[in-house]
């Protein structure tokens, strides 16, 4: 029996008429009579015709109106994280002016990542994925050194590459934010007002962001201790700020990221802190948090949305022979009611 999928020659010959004719039906590009509509569809009807063919209509068109997203970690962050879901938002506008839609694959492999017995190493599946995925171009979050294989793979295939916060090397479009700058800025508020006795909650140390800003808060504070997280998370802000809380504690907290901070509040609530009277605790990202009122979080602003328009403008620039841009983009300082003056000033 055979199993050669039904083409629209086929249901052409069934219905006695053209090939153009028939094409026509499923596209709506023509007008046809309602008579001859009927026919064609029910030629394609009896032969098990669904439709063109999306694999052979992307190869005429030579694209597959994919766009690759590469990120580190869990895919399901592009969800639960704000500031990675706005991005993509902005990302998903840009490229659907070219038809394009987005897939969610994951970077290289995280330090941590052991393969199990028999099971290849997340990098090696990750890299072969990207040898024959089809995609007209990607965008790659963060450029940790695991990702280089990333970087090779796609540009070894000529797919055009992208990179938000983070270095693919020369040639690779740049979409970067002043991380640096801004958590100079926010650790200079807190030192003047008067604050000396610093902790700083970072991201995952594996992430490509997390040691600038802990580079910029230690300009400020040299002494200051740094807490890692696992994630960019409440419940990750809330661990970290019980341990800081158990002991002698201090009396600011540097968090690098929002999600973070708001942990670290619900940490100094439970520890029947004063916030922040008994301390002050600053935030990065200005993104909207869940249940944090009656507070407002003093932190830095970043252009979340914009940082994805940018990227999906330099994919159409370099999908369309265009020049593509790089960009660095800046954020602003945002003064809340989580930041005060030290006690006892």
């Amino acid at each position: 029996m055979s199993t050669r999928r039904a083409t629209i020659a086929d249901v052409a010959r069934t219905a006695g008429v053209s090939s153009s004719t028939a094409s026509v039906v499923f596209s709506g590009k023509t007008p046809v009579s309602d008579a001859t509509r009927a026919r064609v569809l029910e030629a394609a009807a009896a032969l098990g015709y669904t439709g063109p063919d999306p694999l052979a209509a992307s190869l005429r068109r030579g694209r597959t109106g994919i766009v690759g997203v590469l990120q580190r970690g869990p895919l399901g962050t592009a969800f639960t994280d704000p500031v990675q879901r706005i991005m993509m938002d902005g990302l998903a506008d840009a490229v659907a002016s070219i038809d394009a839609s987005l897939l969610l694959l994951r970077s290289g492999a995280a330090a941590s990542d052991e393969p199990a017995a028999g099971i290849p190493a997340p990098a090696a599946a990750v890299t072969a994925t990207l040898a024959t995925v089809p995609l007209d171009a990607a965008v790659l979050i963060g450029s940790l050194p695991e990702a280089a294989g990333d970087v090779e793979a796609l540009r070894a295939r000529g797919v055009p590459v992208v990179v938000i916060e983070g270095d693919a090397g020369e040639g690779v479009p740049r979409i970067a934010l002043d991380n640096h700058d801004a958590q100079r800025c926010v650790a200079d508020h807190v030192r003047r007002l008067g604050h000396t006795d610093v902790a700083i909650v970072t991201l995952p140390s594996d992430m490509n962001v997390t040691q600038d800003r802990l580079r910029a808060a230690r300009e400020i504070f040299p002494d200051a201790p740094a807490h890692a997280t696992l994630a960019s998370s409440i419940d990750e802000g809330l661990r970290v700020g019980r341990a800081l809380f158990s002991g002698r504690r201090p009396t600011a907290v540097l968090a690098q990221s929002d999600l973070l901070a708001a942990g670290v509040i619900r940490a100094a609530e439970e520890a029947g802190l004063s916030v922040p009277g008994d301390v002050s605790v600053a935030g990065f990202d200005g993104v909207p948090v869940d249940g944090l009122a009656p507070y407002e979080l003093t932190t830095m602003v970043q252009p979340a949305a914009a940082k994805g328009r940018a990227a999906g403008a330099a994919i159409v620039a370099m999908l369309t022979g265009d020049r593509p841009a790089s960009v660095l983009f800046t954020s602003v300082f945002r003064s809340g009611n989580t930041t005060g003056p030290a006690p006892g000033r």
